[in-house]
């Protein structure tokens, strides 16, 4: 392939991957599927490196960059001013009145928009394309964060249509409630601390100083306004958010234009019931002044529009009584404690439980068995306790303390100096083995259809599974007998259990359930390795050198081979014929036959794992260590005690043009 050939490919590649994006995060309805989205992704970027077609607008300019080590400020050339609140129907009528008194007439129109909870954004673009993300900050000045908001998807890169040479757009950063609970669930299980709601997870994630870490996170953004320096005299704020679609941004379709205060109100009236209903969080409503003209004249505070203000709903909370703290152990044995609640009526739903999340959160909020206390849905999703409600009488429970047993085995608990998360040790112990069979069994490992959480809990309890190779030693005999599972059923699940025989090496390395390796770094781990052999040799510092690996997850993967009750499940995994290699990479010349590498330090344009598949292409292979069995040491920046060592083998070191130079 040539430039020009490579060139038209990437204008292919980036075409069809906006599209998908576009589809996935604007309209819901996917054109692929995530592993061809990534394997297309992985092209292009490729393609980029190789022929240096870079590019600001790129699909590949989401998946983030290199860490900072500070934001630098930026000043708002127009203040992002907060905006008056009011939870009062009667101070929106007398905002109506104000606003009347002001213009001297009634000639005018409300546009009323839903308030997000989330972290107010500003947007410049140049030429059409994105230059600038900042943080609200004071109002006055704030943070770039143009490398975190490169990540969100629903930022254009690059606008459509016909839009001014400089342009300036706010919104609202938030995450949807299913994605919040389901990463703040993993953190739980992982021992990590959670967040406290969607907006304290947006505003922590956006303020990380390394954008990949916020690029794997589930942010999207809503813009609401555009600030625009031509006098249109019959601009409003509708004709704006339409403005705004068309230039390729996400804008909320939920939008009323009220001719009077009283069609606002009904708007109000009208949301407050159906908020519930929303994927995201939504605290309120805001009503502006719809015609731009007048808000010159209405003019603003020191710290707020005169032309708008916010009505707040009222957080939707209820007072309960905690009869019990019981305690749930998750997949990886962590401990978490639920408060066992008088049940309440609470956002539509009876609730019953409310998490506590750990013994920290308990003792910071002392929290006793027996107090009242108020409890919300955090994120409308997940009940959880807010505080205690104190009684006259002073006289409660005794603090809580954490057992020191599991509650399920018996077996001694352990708590990590790293952690806040107490974790049962014992592998066999029956929730455990639960847990592990339905992520083994879950969509983005094995995807074995109809071992759902009570055909699972009936296999546990009449021991016919504790480890995974035990499901594949499974008869229709033995599933028959079992409660709501007829002849059919069986043979379907059985069958379901050896068509996942044929899932991919990095499918069944997820599914394993190694702590803090998820499916991009199961993924990453048997591209980079390609054999479960070669992953359990690797050591940790082998482990690091992979871009996606931190110290943490080298740490949990070696400790996962360090067991040996995990190598021997993996070897009788191996016997029922499950995958353990990935396919080998397609060969373009066999000029590295029978060589070995060795990669160290960091190359000027390749990852290790691009320099690796390099290798492997044509015939080579690489390997961990240096011997005397080494034939060449790739070696980049800060290389280490293995170039110490290549030289005083007198090993062959070279460079990263030196290679290139090798397989042109």
């Amino acid at each position: 392939m040539n430039k020009d050939q490579a060139s038209e490919r990437v204008r292919e590649l980036r075409t069809l991957l906006n599209k998908a994006n576009d589809a996935y995060y604007q309209e819901a309805a996917p054109l692929m599927s995530d592993r061809e989205y990534d394997s297309l992704l992985e092209e292009l970027r490729q393609l980029e490196e190789e022929y240096q077609l870079f590019s600001p607008d790129s699909p590949t300019e989401r998946i983030g960059g290199e860490p900072t080590r500070e934001f630098p400020t930026v000043t708002h050339p127009v203040p992002m001013l907060s905006l008056s609140n009011t939870y009062s129907r009667e101070e929106l009528d007398d905002f109506d009145r104000r606003v009347q008194n002001l213009l001297g007439h009634d000639n005018y129109s409300y546009l009323a928009e839903l308030k997000y909870d989330g972290m107010a954004i500003r947007l410049r673009y140049k030429d059409g394309r994105l230059d600038l993300g900042a943080t609200r900050g004071d109002g006055t000045q704030g943070d770039d964060i143009t490398a975190n908001i490169r990540t969100i998807q629903d930022v254009p890169l690059t606008l459509s249509g016909s839009c001014p040479e400089e342009l300036e757009v706010r919104g609202e950063a938030y995450m949807e409630l299913a994605a919040f609970a389901k990463m703040n669930s993993a953190r739980e299980e992982n021992g990590e601390t959670v967040f406290a709601n969607p907006r304290n997870a947006t505003a922590g994630t956006l303020k990380l100083q390394n954008p990949s870490i916020v690029a794997k996170r589930p942010i999207r953004m809503f813009v609401y306004d555009i600030l625009l320096e031509d006098d249109d005299r019959k601009r409003t704020q509708q004709k704006k958010l339409d403005m705004l679609e068309k230039f390729g941004f996400r804008v909320c379709e939920h939008r009323s234009r009220c001719p009077g205060i009283t069609d606002v109100h009904r708007v109000i009236e009208k949301w407050g019931k159906l908020r519930k209903e929303l994927p995201y969080e939504t605290d309120g409503v805001v009503v502006k002044v719809n015609e731009e003209r007048y808000r010159d004249i209405l003019g603003q505070t020191a710290k707020a529009p005169r032309w708008a203000i916010a009505y707040k709903f009222e957080a939707e909370q209820a007072v309960s009584r905690i009869h019990g703290i019981t305690l749930q152990v998750g997949r990886l044995g962590t401990i978490t404690p639920v408060a066992e609640l008088e049940p309440v009526l609470l956002a539509g739903t009876t609730v019953k439980r409310a998490t506590l999340h750990n013994e920290e959160e308990i003792r910071r909020k002392d929290i006793r068995v027996g107090d009242r206390v108020i409890v919300e849905k955090a994120g409308d999703i997940i009940p959880q306790v807010v505080n205690v409600v104190l009684q006259e009488d002073g006289q409660r429970g005794e603090p809580f303390k954490m057992p020191e047993n599991c509650p399920a085995c018996g077996s001694h608990l352990v708590k990590l100096p790293e952690e806040v998360a107490w974790r049962c040790t014992n592998n066999q112990c029956p929730p455990q083995v639960r847990n592990r069979l339905e992520h083994f069994a879950s969509r983005d490992a094995m995807d074995i259809d109809g071992l759902g959480e009570a055909v699972v809990d009936q296999l546990v309890s009449q021991e016919l599974v504790t480890t995974f190779p035990d499901l594949y030693r499974l008869t229709t005999d033995d599933l028959v007998p079992l409660e709501r599972m007829g002849e059919k059923s069986a043979g379907n699940l059985i069958a379901s259990i050896h068509k996942s025989k044929e899932k991919p090496f990095e499918k069944v390395l997820y599914a394993l359930g190694i702590r803090f390796v998820g499916v991009t770094v199961a993924r990453d781990l048997a591209r980079a390795f390609r054999s479960i052999d070669a992953l359990a040799d690797a050591s940790e510092e082998d482990l690091s050198a992979i871009d996606s690996i931190g110290p943490r997850i080298a740490k949990s993967v070696r400790s996962f081979f360090e067991q040996p009750e995990n190598m021997e499940m993996v070897r009788q995994l191996r016997e029922t014929g499950l995958s353990f290699r990935s396919e080998e990479p397609d060969t373009a010349s066999d000029k590295f036959a029978g060589k070995a590498f060795v990669l160290t330090g960091t190359l000027p344009t390749l990852k290790r794992s691009e320099a690796q598949e390099h290798i492997e292409k044509h015939g080579g292979k690489v390997t961990s260590s240096v011997s005397k069995k080494t034939d060449f040491v790739l070696a980049g920046e800060e290389a280490g005690s293995k170039l110490d060592k290549a030289k005083k083998l007198g090993i062959s070191i070279i460079s990263e043009n030196d290679f290139f130079e090798m397989i042109k």
